[in-house]
């Protein structure tokens, strides 16, 4: 029996019908990968599915009692609760009441107040009579993995955090029925595969937009098309999708030759003159009619984005030479004693956790900050052009047209001379679109504008920070295509780990305390370079690089004897305290814990508190020594 089921379901904007009579049912235990092109309607079907919006004409039913959680595109929440917060409101019931208990928790132990104690008895007795200890642990446990703080405000955070903030909040839930829009932008590496994992466990349905392939390979085992308001159900993974499908646009496009060549013969037919209109030929008329109105109602598939870089002049051999830089913040060291080499030709991909560096990095090699030691060599002409995934190079108050041509009605773009409307054309902008401010352009369209600004001036060097967000598949890959045969230098940050594989050279691995380690190839090279080593560890520590620049490389990296010891023993260390951690929680559970004296009370908390703190500085530790030895 279906979860959700539509039928008949309508929903255009003026003429141009997104949704077309399309149905569809979702089942529990499905995961379905929604796809199609940007602007094609897949948010807008996500938001009548959620009951965020209506549709035009149609009828939805939902299996009574289920819970619905969705993640959508944009950031809309405004919100001066804490993350916590904001993540225990994802679980309907319950969520209140876990967050008031994390803040009478945290306020105890700031305090010896005996009402705060009296406050936090009552919110466990309540949170036991709810059946509330699991889901908080929920909320914690996403948290951790989504590397978010419980007690920071909301609203202090960046658009990219707060998405990941939304994302914990649908995940916490435990939905029936998980809406995500595109739910790998802004996250990192390790936070995407943690994703893929918890999401390969859902027990719900599952229905998802991402332009993200090795995300979409790993996780779809339907994948629904959005394609001219008709939505079409492909059962299978991702691969068999694109065979099955370029086979029927294949069939389609043999199909309407042969329509039009026929309706080209029956017009010249009907030119003749008058006796194709005798009576005898009224049988003949009457389908040349109704075949200019089959052909009328046809929609063609949107066309292909035309995209092109204007190379500017050939740079100097050498781009970059970095000799031991370092560049700190205060007490940390987010680039330490790196030391590489960039050539002419050289694509080279930056990969690490969220706020490890990686951008400052890019501005340490093109001299936009300072470095607190070492010293960088820049090459000779260097043209660069900065894709920001910010998008603050785009004025939002400003037109499509003006954002690229800056007021004027020509734009030069390989020494040629052009009309911005028709150079627009060629990423995928209408007419009618041009005088659109960019504040109403959907997150794929602003990347795609602000493509077309970057490629309008000539760059021998292109510095790219997550191009491929809310970019679809087909855009992708001729952007993929693009960066395959530029001739200058790229630097590619990204989580995207098949546009990685099929664009990059070399990888640059931000792995800790600073560190940055040198591969050849791309994302997966860089990953099988790491497993022998991980065997030999038992888990996925930083590896040494098959061929590094890094001037630190000849050095060794053996722990000392004191640092070997300590290693040794952390994992008893760990397995101790995991121990006391376990009996602590269970004794904070009992419902007669709190009926003991204050004083007992007190001091159980405090250990426990005591207990993770020592448990994350233990775990801290283990990974910084098994970084160094390796």
């Amino acid at each position: 029996m279906p979860l959700i089921r539509l039928d008949n379901l309508s929903l255009a904007y003026g003429h141009h019908a997104l949704l077309d009579h399309v149905s569809l049912e979702l089942s529990r235990g499905e995961r379905v990968c929604l796809v199609g092109r940007n602007g094609a309607g897949k948010s807008s079907l996500l938001r009548i599915i959620s009951g965020e919006r209506g549709a035009d004409d149609g009828e939805i039913w939902r299996q009574a009692g289920i819970r619905v959680a969705a993640l959508a595109q944009e950031v809309a929440l405004e919100s001066d609760d804490s993350v916590f917060d904001v993540v225990a409101a994802g679980i309907p019931e319950q969520g209140r009441l876990i967050a008031e208990y994390h803040h009478a928790a945290a306020a105890l132990a700031q305090s010896q107040d005996p009402a705060a104690l009296e406050r936090l008895a009552t919110l466990q007795q309540a949170l036991e009579a709810a059946g509330g200890w699991q889901l908080e642990q929920r909320v914690e446990t996403v948290l951790s993995r989504l590397q978010l703080e419980g007690d920071v405000r909301f609203a202090t955070l960046s658009g990219g955090w707060r998405r990941r903030v939304l994302l914990a909040q649908a995940l916490a839930g435990d939905p029936d029925v998980l809406l995500l829009d595109e739910p790998t932008n802004h996250l990192d590496i390790e936070a995407i595969r943690w994703l893929e994992d918890f999401m390969m466990n859902f027990a719900g349905a599952l229905l998802f937009i991402s332009h993200d392939r090795a995300f979409v390979r790993r996780l779809a085992g339907r994948i629904l098309e959005l394609d001219r308001g008709a939505l079409t159900s492909w059962p299978g993974g991702y691969d068999d999708y694109l065979r099955r499908k370029a086979e029927q646009l294949e069939t389609e496009a043999r199909h309407h030759a042969l329509f039009d060549k026929k309706l080209s013969q029956e017009e010249a037919w009907i030119r003749q003159g008058i006796k194709a209109r005798r009576t005898r030929n009224e049988g003949r008329v009457r389908a040349l009619q109704r075949m200019r109105d089959e052909r009328n109602l046809r929609r063609e598939r949107a066309g292909r984005a035309d995209i092109r870089l204007d190379q500017g002049e050939q740079s100097g051999r050498l781009v970059f030479e970095a000799e031991d830089i370092s560049v700190c913040f205060g007490n940390r060291c987010v680039i330490r004693e790196f030391s590489t080499t960039m050539l002419r030709g050289d694509r080279v991909g930056i990969i690490g956790p969220n706020g490890s560096g990686k951008t400052t990095l890019i501005r340490a090699l093109l001299g936009r900050i300072d470095i607190d030691s070492g010293r960088v060599r820049r090459g000779t002409r260097l043209q660069t052009a900065w894709f920001d995934q910010q998008r603050e190079q785009l004025d939002p108050h400003k037109s499509v047209m003006d954002n690229v041509a800056d007021g004027s009605q020509r734009v030069t773009v390989s020494g040629r001379d052009r009309h911005v409307a028709g150079y627009l054309r060629d990423f995928l902008f209408p007419p009618e679109r041009l005088q659109s401010p960019v504040s109403s352009l959907s997150g794929g369209e602003r990347n795609r504008l602000l493509l077309a600004r970057l490629f309008a001036r000539p760059a021998n060097l292109l510095v790219m920070d997550e191009p491929t967000n809310d970019l679809d598949v087909e855009t992708l890959e001729l952007l993929e295509e693009l960066l395959m045969g530029f001739s200058g230098t790229l630097l590619l940050v990204s989580h995207d780990r098949e546009f990685l594989d099929n664009v990059v050279t070399s990888t640059l691995v931000f792995e800790g305390d600073g560190r940055i380690g040198e591969y050849v190839g791309g994302y997966s090279d860089w990953l099988r370079q790491q497993q022998p080593v991980a065997q030999a560890a038992g888990k996925r520590p930083a590896a040494k690089p098959a061929i590094s620049r890094d001037k630190s490389a000849g050095k060794s990296n053996k722990l000392s004897y004191k640092d070997q010891r300590e290693l040794d023993a952390l994992p008893g260390q760990i397995e101790s305290l995991e121990t006391e951690q376990a009996d602590l929680q269970q004794a904070v559970s009992d419902p007669g814990f709190y009926q003991q004296a204050q004083e007992t009370v007190k001091i159980a908390l405090a250990r426990l508190e005591a207990v993770n703190g020592e448990l994350e500085t233990c775990y801290e530790r283990w990974e910084a020594l098994e970084a160094q030895k390796n």
